[in-house]
């Protein structure tokens, strides 16, 4: 039984959600997060990536940096760019990109059924990407970046977010890269219940993104725990902030690979050695995605060529996906990548960058690369349910959910 329960949120002031609302920190650099945070003091970034608002010559894990994150924030809260719903809420978050519509259910999950593998992982975290986000969220006693979770179609809570999405917006506004967010507020008691029973109903719930997010919100939860040993379970830093889609709601793109040399093979014996385990098709100079599993593009030499395997993929969860296959029959007999996580020879490139980019990438500083047949949601449900990891870069979800339109404090 999955434990999804309302909370009491602290939102931006409705005339200025758009300028707050701001992409996942993870995806800047420290440049280009500066920049950014920068362009607009409203912008969350200053938030989340606080060190923006510091010298540069300010380690970006120093005690002053979390500091001026929790400075920042009781400013906006003062000068009142953030607000308080005093009533626990559900809400309903729309993203669109490209006329798609992708919707959710905001609200706080249980680091209990974390915990117990109610909610369950496809990704091991690291603990040096953990310990930011885990001083970050214990300087400001608050979640701001949402964890994405997902879980089996419900027809009952499709049905209540489409009643929802016929009254009034709460917001609706298009951010700069044109993706339109829209927000809906669910109060209502009858409606409340509705989510919190239907939930509870649950025996898996998933996490499609956010790994180290969630992670780092359990262990803050634990910290206090300890802090305050006559807690009860029902206090706030039990819970943390996410957004659940259903099953049906989400895309996953495609995450490409470049590789920087041959491993030291001449071309034709490149070929040669590919050719043993995957039929090879000439496509020519126009950009080639794979059309179905089992198939991948590779770029070379101002060429696409299209890769099938000659074997049948292994039964088991991991061993079938398409990632692993090119792991395992090209990437490392072949091209001697043995761990993809840590080899400075391979970079992965999220296919919201277009197959473009890989042809960019060869153009300078890599030698060839793999278009990728997106990785399934039933792919990723079966892996969790088995309990086991996903190999390294195996999905990409678009669009982005923004930090700092939902606030959970504690």
């Amino acid at each position: 039984m999955a434990t999804v329960n309302p909370f009491s949120c602290l939102r931006p002031e409705k005339s200025i959600a758009h300028r707050v609302a701001a992409l996942p920190y993870d995806v800047y650099n420290r440049k280009e997060a500066k920049e950014a945070a920068l362009k607009d003091r409203l912008s969350f970034l200053n938030i989340d990536r606080p060190e923006s608002n510091l010298p540069d010559d300010v380690d970006t894990y120093d005690d002053r940096v979390y500091a001026k994150a929790k400075e920042i924030l009781e400013e906006r809260v003062a000068d009142g760019t953030y607000i308080a719903d005093e009533e626990c809420c559900y809400y309903i978050y729309e993203l669109v990109m490209d006329g798609r519509s992708q919707k959710g259910i905001v609200a706080c999950a249980a680091i209990d059924d974390y915990l117990n593998g109610i909610i369950k992982k496809h990704e091991n975290t690291r603990a040096e990407k953990e310990l930011d986000r885990i001083r970050h969220v214990d300087a400001l006693s608050a979640q701001t970046g949402p964890i994405f979770l997902a879980y089996r179609t419900d027809e009952v809570l499709a049905g209540l977010i489409r009643e929802v999405m016929k009254g009034e917006k709460l917001y609706g506004f298009t951010s700069d890269d044109g993706i339109t967010h829209n927000v809906w507020k669910i109060s209502d008691a009858e409606k409340t219940e509705i989510i919190r029973d239907s939930f509870a109903k649950k025996d898996s719930i998933y996490i499609a993104d956010g790994h180290h997010r969630a992670a780092s919100a359990v262990k803050v939860g634990l910290k206090r725990r300890e802090e305050n040993t006559d807690y009860t379970g029902k206090e706030e830093f039990n819970y943390f902030l996410s957004v659940l889609f259903a099953e049906e709601e989400l895309m996953i793109m495609p995450y490409n690979r470049v590789v920087r040399d041959l491993n030291g093979l001449s071309k034709e014996e490149f070929f040669e050695r590919v050719s043993s385990s995957f039929t090879v098709a000439e496509m020519g100079t126009e950009n080639y995605a794979p059309e179905r599993k089992g198939e991948f593009g590779m770029y070379i030499d101002g060429l696409w060529y299209k890769l099938t395997s000659k074997t049948e993929a292994p039964k088991d969860p991991v061993g079938c996906l398409d990632v692993a296959v090119l792991q395992n029959l090209l990437l490392k007999p072949v091209l001697g990548i043995n761990d993809p996580k840590t080899d400075k020879r391979i970079d992965f490139v999220g296919g919201i960058r277009g197959l473009d980019e890989l042809k960019r990438r060869c153009d300078n500083d890599m030698r060839l690369a793999f278009s990728m047949y997106p990785t399934s949601i039933a792919e990723l449900f079966d892996v969790a349910d088995a309990g086991l990891l996903m190999p390294p870069k195996s999905t990409w979800f678009e669009p982005k959910l923004r930090s700092g339109l939902f606030i959970h404090r504690f």
